[in-house]
């Protein structure tokens, strides 16, 4: 065998090996990726909140007027059923088969009211959100995937 067959022999030995090796690698790589609702961070946010409106806490104009947005800024709509939206003192509104549309925003208000396409309704009686105070969105599996703070010099932050 001259020198430049068995150069090209051990050449194509070596690219088969490497092939066979990348092909098993590749698969045992992409079995560690698991990807979790956390992937969908800085997609679904807290964008903006109107809290403790003005007036008698018993009056649902203004417990209506009292709301926090969630905002998806995906180009696929989002499944928050079972999602939660809740404020430091541990009042919690959880989502029920709401589908968040892609790269729109829902307001969740206090008050009582009909629920639709852009606005949920919380149905209370006394104001959540107070004039110093944390928004937390967690998913279905209880992780947080946004929380805003307010007041006293608390300004908006993503996790």
């Amino acid at each position: 065998m001259t020198v430049s067959a068995s150069v090209r022999r051990i050449t194509a030995v070596t690219a088969v090996t490497a092939a066979a090796l990348g092909a098993v690698a590749l698969p045992a790589a992409a079995a560690d990726h698991h990807p979790t609702p956390h992937s969908r961070q800085g997609v679904v946010r807290i964008s903006a909140a109107h809290v403790h409106a003005p007036g008698r806490d018993d009056r649902n104009v203004t417990l209506a007027k009292e709301w926090v947005a969630v905002t998806n800024d995906a180009r696929r709509p989002v499944d928050l059923n079972h999602w939660t939206l809740t404020d430091r003192s541990g009042h919690t509104y959880t989502f029920h088969h709401y589908r968040l549309g892609a790269r729109s925003t829902v307001r969740v208000h206090t008050g009582v009211g009909r629920d639709t396409r852009k606005d949920l309704f919380q149905d209370r009686r006394r104001s959540v959100w107070d004039a110093t105070d944390t928004a937390t969105l967690r998913d279905d599996h209880g992780r947080v995937v946004d929380d805003a703070s307010w007041g006293r010099g608390r300004g908006h932050r993503h996790h």
